[in-house]
């Protein structure tokens, strides 16, 4: 699924894609719908990054069985387990 963020919107907000796709992902983290892999992944940052953006709007970090899961399955498939 592809959502499109009109120009105007964007321009209304005064945000770049970037930015927009960010405040969506920390939305939807703190709203516990995405996990912090997917959230970070949606926000197209690297999980360490994404957990110094969530902290420096001191949004506590959440993690999970799930959590743990998800980081083995993806260090599996990058060969590193």
């Amino acid at each position: 699924m592809s959502i499109d963020i009109s120009d105007e919107i964007l321009s209304a907000t005064r945000m770049t894609e970037a930015e927009m796709r960010q405040e969506i992902a920390v939305m939807l983290f703190q709203k516990e719908k995405l996990t912090l892999a997917q959230a970070s992944r949606f926000a197209g940052m690297n999980r360490i990054a994404f957990q110094h953006l969530l902290a420096s709007r001191q949004i506590p970090v959440h993690y999970d069985v799930e959590d743990f899961e998800q980081d083995i399955k993806s260090l599996r498939e990058m060969g590193r387990l």
